[in-house]
């Protein structure tokens, strides 16, 4: 039914351990994210099975002959009966788990269920291979409700990604005003829409007061941001905990992301490859704490972007949730640049090992069309504010 492959492990992140590793099984398998709206599908392992007794996503190990949509496919009508040859499934991205007895290599789909067919499927309590069956909620899923195995941790990270992204406008967008940094603290307090993700970019150094009061005044925001702010909204949030002003950890915990630029990635690639330890951290000394998010242009950027995830979940940090791949269209912003347009962005997008986020001359509802070409969400700036 399934392939399981024997053979020496590429490492991602070193071609000369290819050599040096003994044969290793992995066990490659598709996952499929099925879901309702909030409703998410998960069945439940036997307790003889590996990692038994735990929730599961549906899917299953991909046969030698076969695409990893094709096993998907095959796996969720062996499983379920729910036939999603003609559904959108959205690459999530693909992870590689070391249980210690065994090793996976999953590569992760969203799909999205038609009204008709979640009506059909959302009362039956036992799939065709007698595995119980459940519908949950996203909220409660996300909460870590429900006992998923291990590797699993990273999937629902990235399940947290919204469907669109707001990037606030850079200071410099405000320099007509008297008073520059209150003009764009003004803005984005009152037009960003609620509950809102965010990439906070101000784009000018010294502004991280800005930032904070940004994120004090719109609690509700979910913020990514620059990774060379980090440290410095933290010292801050330590200045305020020591004067006993204990409500502004909050803020703390509106951060969800820090972001990298491309430079920034590609700085820790180069000092990577030289196996400079030092250097290396340096490029990353402030972004251990909390999940990443970087940006990309090429295929040379992404192939950096995937060693850096798989390093991260080595090393057991946060892992990358997302990549800013652009630009998608043509932007005001940097009209000299030549886009790469929907089918070159998809391309590239099947070359990334985490959700794909779709930047440039977009808008909000355009997210439906970024799903058909490879990606998770879509992000910008003049059209995503209410």
């Amino acid at each position: 039914m399934a392939n399981q492959t024997t053979n020496p492990i590429k490492h991602p992140l070193d071609e000369n351990k290819v050599s040096e590793t003994k044969a290793i099984t992995v066990v490659n398998v598709a996952v499929a994210v099925i879901y309702y709206e909030n409703q998410y599908l998960l069945g439940f392992r036997d307790g003889s099975q590996h990692q038994g007794n735990r929730y599961e996503f549906v899917g299953g190990k991909i046969d030698s002959h076969e695409t990893a949509k094709q096993a998907l496919i095959r796996e969720v009508a062996e499983e379920t009966g729910i036939d999603i040859a003609s559904n959108i499934a959205v690459k999530l991205g693909r992870l590689h788990h070391d249980y210690g007895d065994k090793q996976v290599c999953l590569q992760v789909y969203k799909v999205a269920l038609s009204a008709q067919q979640y009506e059909a499927h959302k009362y039956r309590k036992q799939g065709l291979e007698g595995q119980a069956l459940t519908w949950v909620d996203k909220s409660k899923l996300l909460a870590g409700d429900y006992h998923l195995p291990a590797a699993n941790k990273t999937i629902l990270a990235w399940l947290r990604l919204p469907a669109q992204i707001a990037i606030t406008y850079p200071l410099a967008h405000f320099n007509d005003a008297d008073h520059p940094d209150a003009a764009w603290l003004q803005y984005h307090v009152a037009h960003l829409v609620q509950d809102a993700w965010v990439y906070v970019r101000p784009k000018a150094t010294d502004t991280e007061n800005s930032v904070q009061q940004l994120l004090r005044l719109r609690p509700d925001i979910h913020a990514i941001v620059p990774d060379a702010l980090i440290d410095k909204l933290t010292d801050k949030l330590s200045d305020v905990l020591n004067s006993n002003e204990a409500n502004e950890i909050a803020i703390n915990r509106q951060i969800v992301a820090s972001h990298l630029t491309q430079t920034q990635l590609m700085q820790w690639s180069d000092s990577h490859r030289s196996k400079d330890v030092s250097d290396c951290n340096n490029a990353l000394s402030h972004s251990s704490s909390y999940p990443l998010i970087v940006s990309c242009h090429d295929a040379e950027s992404i192939d950096a972007a995937n060693q850096l995830a798989y390093a991260r979940l080595e090393q057991q940090l946060p892992p990358v949730i997302g990549m800013f791949l652009s630009p998608v269209l043509v932007t005001q912003s940097h009209p000299e640049t030549a886009p790469l347009g929907w089918q070159a962005w998809a391309e590239l997008a099947a070359l990334a090992d985490m959700p794909v986020i779709a930047l440039g001359g977009l808008s909000p509802v355009l997210h439906v069309q970024a799903q058909q070409y490879g990606g998770i969400a879509v992000a910008g700036i003049r059209r995503f504010f209410q």
